[in-house]
């Protein structure tokens, strides 16, 4: 008890370190330079604190739960091994992570706002739009995490994986509707997020780790690079679709 007690006060003197430099520039700026007093001061100082205690346990609860858990179910399915369950297990895992990212859940919404708006879609069409736009952002990805364990298992070159991707994200943007291209380019994005990074980080760790001849430190990241680039394609691919 005593240790856990004092690896959260750790944890929370870490996350009030990371969060001071954005309370300094905001202060700073609205102070001294726009020289006015800050509006709702108690509310934002209950804020502060509601921010501070809850990356303080995010943080505290990605140590605890979701890397070991990643990690083990590498090191489990590389002992099983069966790459046919491997590559299920790593499609499983992107596309669960990715339809809870938060992110991912505002950008669909907003992105079918805006269609809306714009007379791509009509009012009964709206809930499709942003479901199915969060789905293929999410197949996507775990088609990323499926790709990304065979660069692990193959030692393919993660440099010429990215220059590939990228080649086709550029060719897919010049067959692209305009109004898809940036909606496509931040979905990549919104892959990068809280639920996501943290499950695809531990995986691709855990099996480099597992993995005779495998350096976790070469061959365990750049899986969410991979991540990032199938969605902008996928994406892309919806809209011209649509």
């Amino acid at each position: 008890m005593k240790k856990t007690l004092q690896q959260f006060a750790n944890n929370l003197t870490d996350s009030a370190k990371d969060l001071a430099p954005i309370v300094a520039v905001v202060a700073f700026f609205q102070v001294v330079v726009l020289q006015q007093s800050i509006p709702n001061l108690g509310n934002i100082v209950v804020g502060g604190v509601f921010v501070l205690f809850g990356l303080t346990l995010f943080i505290y609860g990605l140590k605890l739960g979701l890397f070991p858990i990643g990690e083990a179910l590498a090191h489990a399915f590389v002992k099983k091994g069966s790459l046919f369950w491997l590559l299920i297990f790593a499609f499983a895992l992107g596309f669960g992570a990715t339809i809870a990212e938060p992110d991912l859940i505002v950008m669909a919404n907003e992105a079918a706002k805006v269609a809306q708006f714009g007379g791509i879609i009509d009012n009964e069409n709206f809930n499709n739009y942003a479901q199915t736009l969060r789905y293929t952002v999410a197949v996507s990805v775990g088609l990323s995490v499926v790709l990304g364990v065979l660069k692990i298992l193959k030692g393919w070159p993660i440099q010429w994986l990215i220059i590939g991707g990228y080649l086709l994200v550029i060719i897919a943007t010049f067959f692209a509707p305009n109004f898809i291209i940036g909606i496509a380019y931040d979905s990549g994005g919104v892959t990068t997020g809280p639920v996501t990074v943290p499950l695809l980080t531990a995986l691709g760790v855990g099996l480099s780790s597992s993995i005779q001849g495998r350096n976790p430190l070469t061959d365990g990241f750049g899986m969410i690079a991979i991540a990032s680039l199938l969605p902008i394609i996928a994406v892309i691919l919806f809209g011209i679709l649509q």
